[in-house]
């Protein structure tokens, strides 16, 4: 499985990123998939997930500004954030659990000042 992140940049308080994870070698509906962030000094965080059921689950922190998708063929996953503010700066991650094994990509900064 491989994972490229791309989308993410720097971008005004109140504005709006949408980050994209291509997807390949995967089979599709046997990888939970997710996104998360790093902010420096700390842990890796869960921002949202889409489960093999379909079922999506955001943070409390993003809830109801993100949302997490696919496209129709299955290949690309999105992350669209909207009304970004300071705290939502970290490096995101797309991650794809294939059990057993989990699936990293490179990751894409994304700035809010």
């Amino acid at each position: 499985v491989q994972l490229v992140e791309s989308g993410g940049g720097s971008v005004q308080a109140g504005g709006s990123l949408t980050l994209s994870c291509a997807a390949s070698g995967y089979t599709y509906n046997r990888c939970a998939m997710a996104w998360y962030r790093q902010a420096p000094g700390n842990g890796r965080e869960l921002v949202a997930s889409l489960s093999t059921d379909r079922t999506i689950k955001y943070s409390d922190s993003v809830k109801g500004r993100f949302t997490i998708s696919q496209n129709n063929a299955k290949n690309t996953l999105f992350l669209q954030m909207n009304s970004l503010k300071p705290e939502d700066t970290a490096m995101y991650y797309c991650q794809f659990t294939c059990n057993p094994r989990v699936y990293w990509g490179q990751g894409t900064q994304v700035t809010v000042s």
